[in-house]
């Protein structure tokens, strides 16, 4: 299994940065490697990512489920590859602190499968970075917006 947790303070209140996480349209092109995205409903969607890794170009479908969305601080939420055998989950988690949000991310990802074999060794690697550079760009677009 990959783990990928990144914190970040952000300089505005923790109902502007609910407002903007708790729409999906507003962050899913910073998501990195991201292709595409369809909503189904208000709790599922389907991701496209591509990237290259180590020479390898690769493109992931992912379904992902919306599991708990408690305003204004904390969304849940389940992954389950479309291309490729893995599962996961994750959550954004925000919390006030005089009057900045702390808000972390955490994202989990295991491969399984024959091709698990294969997937682990570049979920691990790509895991952190994406939680760390998705958490990072979020903050950046919310303190733009706010």
């Amino acid at each position: 299994m990959a783990t990928g947790t990144h914190t970040v303070e952000i300089p505005v209140d923790v109902q502007a940065v609910w407002d903007y996480v708790s729409d999906l349209e507003k962050w899913a092109t910073t998501v990195p490697a991201y292709k595409e995205h369809e909503i189904i409903n208000d709790k599922q969607s389907i991701w496209t990512f591509e990237g290259s890794v180590k020479g390898i170009k690769k493109t992931i479908q992912a379904q992902v489920d919306i599991t708990e969305w408690i305003e204004p601080s904390n969304i849940k939420f389940e992954l389950k590859g479309l291309s490729d055998n893995f599962t996961g989950s994750g959550h954004f988690i925000s919390e006030d602190v005089n009057g900045k949000t702390i808000m972390t991310c955490r994202v989990e990802v295991h491969a399984g499968g024959l091709s698990g074999a294969v997937l682990t060794p570049i979920i691990k690697w790509a895991v952190p970075k994406v939680a760390s550079r998705l958490t990072e760009s979020i903050a950046r677009k919310i303190a733009v917006f706010s």
